[in-house]
């Protein structure tokens, strides 16, 4: 499940240092956040939908090692993050 324009530049806003900074990894692991949240909800209704399921873990593990590089990077930026998201450590 994509993330609309609106909703990504929200998120940049939110998380990110500026309006263009998409690179930063609050910035990252909140659209990733988003597209698992979407991609749960749709698999909550479809659970047979096998090509979603592998998605879900492939972004998963795409949050999980950016999350692993930020707390080896910076501690109370992960610590925000998490809490900011709702995530659990």
């Amino acid at each position: 499940m994509a993330v609309s324009k609106e909703r990504k530049a929200e998120l940049v806003k939110k998380f990110g240092k500026n309006e263009k900074d998409t690179g930063s990894v609050q910035v990252q692991v909140a659209i990733l956040t988003d597209q698992i949240n979407a991609l749960t909800a749709h698999l909550k209704k479809n659970h047979k939908d096998a090509n979603s399921k592998r998605s879900l873990m492939i972004l998963v593990g795409q949050r999980r090692s950016l999350l692993a590089y930020l707390v080896n990077k910076d501690r109370d930026a992960y610590s925000k993050l998490i809490a900011d998201l709702g995530l659990r450590k």
